[in-house]
Order: structure tokens, then sequence, then C-alpha cells
């Protein structure tokens, strides 16, 4: 479309200034570029870097918020978005005050001591080069991530008062005690070698598990199962609301394994789990779209949805050890996983309104064993990616017995 006289010469104004403001700045960037402190400005890259994932992974909470609204009915929708906005705010709160300190503080194999309200004691891990608060802010966002997916899992049964006790306790507990088990070098599953990069059983799998358990006590909507047992599908309100949720949510998980790096480096690693992320994502999408077409003769969109939050879930933990093909095998696997679970949920009569348990849950299983799988080295930065191994192998049988039903008991 041609532009009008007016915009062309608008265009052209602007053109002009920003050619004129460069040349002008020019000589002031040449002349300071010999005091530029080449460490400073790493360190800041990493502080921005690691910010700018804490703020996106704190926007998937409108995503999850979307989503938990989309796919139940509208009369529920103000108590679920309540729900998603509080269970952050409990979460920010519970973890400030003693959730960092039981993660990531000196302590045991079971737990950390020291830090609690970051006072004395309080500190990174080693080898996080970002300062404190950088680091903390990054991983409250997580544990509101984990909290918040329960209210899915449960959702339309649950009264505030007791969704808001469970989230103080999976905050202040669960979440971070799991936490220390992986994350924390002293903790018993990090010792035994287990990798997850970016937090496929930390966060996904501790809130799966426990929006299992609730759903299993809760038990089903009223409706949802006929007396011979048989599902009867309660419709959502609004796909297209669910739909924005999941795009938000993909958009977000880009802050959520890319800025697990914890800093910027030379971008490699960043541009590997970007690209791995993506893909499996769009690998569970479509082959949950051709699972559920094969099986049901006709796509869903909303399991197609689904299969595309569990291709992310799954990628999650080795994001940064694979290969980019690695990504879409295990993206694709996923997806079919994703079908078999939701129909294996309704054989045993466990009400999922909006999908939540099983991506959750067994999408996260299997994918911490594919790392053990595609990639058996433990530092990130010498990954081998693309390949079988042997040593992969012999560690995936810690992986299979540290993510046992008994290992999941503790959420």
């Amino acid at each position: 479309m041609l532009l009008s006289k007016g915009a062309g010469a608008t265009l052209r104004t602007l053109r002009l200034a920003t050619a004129i403001l460069v040349l002008c700045l020019a000589p002031a960037v040449t002349l300071g570029a010999e005091d530029v402190d080449v460490v400073s400005v790493e360190k800041g890259l990493d502080i921005l870097w690691v910010l700018l994932g804490a703020f996106l992974v704190f926007f998937m909470q409108a995503g999850f918020g979307m989503v938990e609204a989309g796919f139940i009915r509208a009369k529920n929708t103000c108590n679920i978005l309540t729900k998603n906005f509080l269970d952050y705010c409990v979460a920010s709160v519970m973890f400030f005050l003693v959730g960092y300190a039981l993660m990531f503080g000196d302590g045991n194999c079971f737990i950390g001591f020291t830090g609690f309200g970051l006072g004395e004691g309080a500190a990174v891990p080693e080898g996080v080069k970002v300062p404190l608060p950088a680091f903390w802010l990054f991983q409250a966002a997580f544990c509101g991530a984990a909290a918040t997916i329960v209210a899915g899992g449960m959702a339309e049964r649950m009264k505030l008062q007791a969704y808001l006790m469970y989230t103080v306790v999976i905050s202040a507990l669960v979440y971070p005690i799991v936490g220390h088990w992986i994350w924390n070098a002293g903790g018993w599953l990090a010792k035994l070698q287990f990798i997850d990069f970016a937090g496929s059983t930390v966060v996904h799998a501790t809130g799966g598990a426990a929006a299992f358990i609730g759903a299993v006590i809760l038990g089903p909507r009223i409706g949802k199962f006929a007396k011979d047992g048989a599902a009867r599908a309660i419709p959502g309100h609004s796909i297209p609301l669910a739909a924005l949720g999941v795009f938000i949510l993909w958009f977000g998980w880009f802050g959520f394994n890319c800025g697990s790096t914890l800093g910027v480096g030379n971008g490699s690693v960043i541009a590997r789990v970007a690209i791995n992320t993506n893909l499996s994502a769009a690998a569970g999408a479509i082959t949950t779209m051709v699972a559920v077409w094969v099986l049901f003769g006709k796509p869903d969109l909303s399991m197609t949805m689904n299969g595309a939050l569990a291709g992310l879930v799954a990628v999650t933990a080795p994001c940064a050890f694979v290969s980019p093909s690695a990504a879409l095998v295990i993206g694709a696997i996923g997806g079919v996983i994703v079908v078999l679970g939701v129909a294996l949920l309704d054989r045993i009569r466990v009400d999922d309104p909006v999908g939540a348990l099983w991506p959750c849950t067994d999408s996260t299983a299997y994918g911490v064993r594919w790392r053990s799988v595609f990639g058996a080295r433990r530092r990130w930065a010498s990954a081998v990616t693309g390949c079988f191994t042997a040593a992969g192998w012999r560690r995936c049988a810690c992986r299979r017995w540290a993510y046992s039903p008994c290992a999941r008991l503790w959420s």
C-alpha cells in the first residue's frame, strides 16, 4: 500500500532524526570505549538476562489463569482467577520468609537451615554469578508456577480458604525441599547426579503430583462420570481464552528454560535451549492432534493445546543437553503420552478439568529419563547432544528410581 504524502514526509523526518542522533552519539561512544569495564558489562548482562527470565516466568501466571479460566465453566471463572492471582502473592511471601532458606541454605542432604528471610547465611549457590536479589526473584517465579498448577487440577471443587492454606504449605515447605534435593549441591538427588536443568521435576512434577493427590481426594465434579463409569465431557466456556493462555505459556517458557542458564556467556547455550523448547512444543501439539484424530475420529483443539504444554514440560529437564532432533522426538512422544494419560485418568475416574495432571507428571518423568539417554555429561557447557551414550543408559537407572512413586510421595 502506498503511503500518503503526509505519512511519507513523517517517515523521512524520523529517519533523518535517527541518523543525526546516531552521528551525535558515535563520538561519545568511541571516546568512552577505552574506559569500559568488560567484567562489569558481562555481569550486568547476566543480571539483566536472569531478571528478564524472571519477568517472563511471572507473565506465565497470566497464561495459567487464561488456560484455567477458559477450560472451566463461566460460573467458576472468578474463583479460579482469584486463586491464580493470590497463589503467586502467597508463594512470593512464603518463599522469601522460609522457602529460599530451605531450598538453597546450608544444611544436610534433605533440607537447608540458613538464610531465612534472606537474612544471615543467605547466598546464591556456588557457580551462580548473579547477585542474590536477582537469583531470588527468578526462583520465586518458579515457586509461584509450581503452586498455581494445582488450581487447574482441582478446579471447580476447592474452596478458596483451603486453597490458600495449600499454597502456604507447598511454597514454604514442599517445593523448597524438593528443590533442595535436586538444585542444592548437598541434596541427596544432586549427589546421585540427578539433573533437572530448568525444572521439569522441581516445578512441574511437584505441582502435578500435588494436583493429582488433591483431585483424587476431592473426587470428580458432579455429572462428570455416569453411573456405569463412562466419562462425560464438561466443556469449558471459552476455548479462545484457553488458546490465548497456551500461547502466553509458550512465550513465557522461553524465559523459564533459557533463563535457567543464569547467564549469557557467548549465547550458544541459550540458542540451543530456545530452539529445543520451541521444537518440542510444536512436535507435542502435532502428535497429540494426530493421535486424537486417529483414536477418536476428529481433531480436538483442547487436547492439541495440552500436547504443546506436554512437549514443553518434557523438554524442560534436558533442553540444554540434547540436539534439536532429539527435542522433536521428546516432544512428539510426550504428545502421545498425554492422549493415553487422559484416557487413563477417565478410566480410573480422576477428574482433571484443564488437563494439568498428565503433562505435569508423567511427561516430566519421561523427559527427565530422556536427559539420560540423549546426553550423559553433567556440565551443560560441554553437553553431549544428539546421541545415545552408554553412560546415559546407566544413569537412566538412577533417574528411574529417583522418580519412582516413592519419590513422588513427598509431594
